[in-house]
């Protein structure tokens, strides 16, 4: 049973590992044997991402904010151990503004960073992926993919876009042994959420909104992602596995 589950030997490529969920996930990859890159906007990050991770690792340095460059960073991104078998896009952005006050030059960010850089990123790795018959693509839907939230209508159309992408990348790619899946976390405490935990009242207003009556702590998503890297998953692809604690079930 342990077998389904290794991740040990393959390469990882994970976007926004300099903070929150993205550094989580690709500490646990890396912990659990993968060749990681961390790809992230903030060097110094990047570098105490690396210095608390037990495993194979490297850094990547890079703005995501404009997919235009995609094909340099994916010949980056293989330097370091070659082509990545496994792409998690776990950087974003949430502006959150109010729909009276969205800007055009806000709202292009936030769906270039959520939304293109995924599809474009996976775009340009995916033919390796395709050579040897296997890749994982997880992308990071959220809570407003499916629910509309004050101040989030950049945000939750972004993520709304990058639960359909997901769907369609696995119409276009599962077939040659690459599955695309998506998680969409709950309430968890990083930078992206910070201006939602820093209202206590509003934070335990969201625990209690969940079945299991808590906020998620950073070690939730990981038997998720695990599951979702490796041969475990091998035939789910197209999916959003909403990692919420049942806040969508109430």
């Amino acid at each position: 049973m342990h077998s389904l589950f290794e991740v040990a030997g393959r390469t990882a490529c994970v976007t926004g590992a300099s903070s929150g969920l993205g550094r989580r996930t690709a500490r646990i990859l890396a912990e659990h044997g993968a060749n990681v890159i961390g790809l992230a906007r903030r060097e110094d990050q990047l570098q105490a991402w690396m210095a608390e991770t037990d495993g194979p690792t490297a850094a990547v340095q890079a703005d995501l904010s404009d997919p235009g460059g995609v094909d340099e960073l994916a010949a980056r991104i293989r330097e370091p151990f070659g082509p990545p078998d496994i792409l998690i896009n776990a950087a974003g952005i949430n502006t959150r503004r109010p729909a009276d006050d969205m800007t055009l030059t806000d709202w292009n960010l936030t769906l270039s960073l959520n939304l293109s850089v995924p599809f474009f990123l996976a775009q340009a790795l995916v033919a390796d992926m395709r050579a040897q018959g296997w890749g994982r693509i997880v992308n990071f839907a959220s809570l407003q993919s499916r629910r509309a939230f004050a101040n989030g209508i950049s945000y939750g159309a972004s993520k709304g876009g990058v639960e359909q992408m997901t769907r369609a990348m696995a119409e276009a790619w599962s077939r040659h042994g690459i599955t695309a899946n998506a998680v969409a976390p709950g309430f968890f405490r990083t930078e992206l959420t910070g201006p939602v935990f820093a209202d206590a009242d509003l934070a335990r207003r969201n625990a209690e909104q969940t079945c299991i009556g808590r906020n998620g702590e950073p070690e939730d998503l990981d038997g998720p992602m695990l599951f979702l890297c490796s041969n475990a998953s091998a035939y789910v692809t197209g999916q959003v596995l909403f990692v919420d604690g049942g806040f969508t079930a109430k």
